[in-house]
């Protein structure tokens, strides 16, 4: 049997609040086929899984970082759409900050040279 059934055949029913939970939690779950789709967006089968998983979270009683960290353990730090700050991913959260204030400076220094430099058409004049 493969796990699709066996998830499927354990199916847990949840209240209207828990329910609301879990399709704000697989909101935020990326599908790892589908890579920049969420698990509530994707038809792939391993969404499927993942999405009753959170909701096999919810029923019992998870809290939503208890759900999450869960699903990170299983699947690693990918799966989170919106990724945490840490030292280990700190040169992508300040990459494109860094990357903007290199091209300021760049720029500055290119405008400040280009003014020091007359044109062709001054010389003549």
């Amino acid at each position: 049997m493969t796990l699709s059934a066996l998830l499927l055949a354990a199916a847990v029913t949840l209240t209207p609040v828990e329910a609301a939970r879990a399709d704000a939690l697989s909101d935020s779950l990326r599908c790892v086929v589908c890579q920049n789709q969420s698990i509530a967006d994707s038809d792939a089968a391993l969404a499927d899984d993942m999405r009753e998983l959170v909701r096999q979270r919810v029923a019992a009683g998870d809290s939503d970082e208890e759900v999450r960290a869960y699903i990170v353990q299983r699947y690693g730090e990918y799966v989170l759409l919106r990724p945490r700050a840490n030292a280990r991913n700190l040169p992508l959260w300040a990459g494109p900050g860094l990357a903007l204030l290199i091209g300021a400076i760049v720029m500055y220094l290119f405008a400040r040279k280009a003014k020091d430099v007359p044109f062709e058409d001054e010389e003549d004049a």
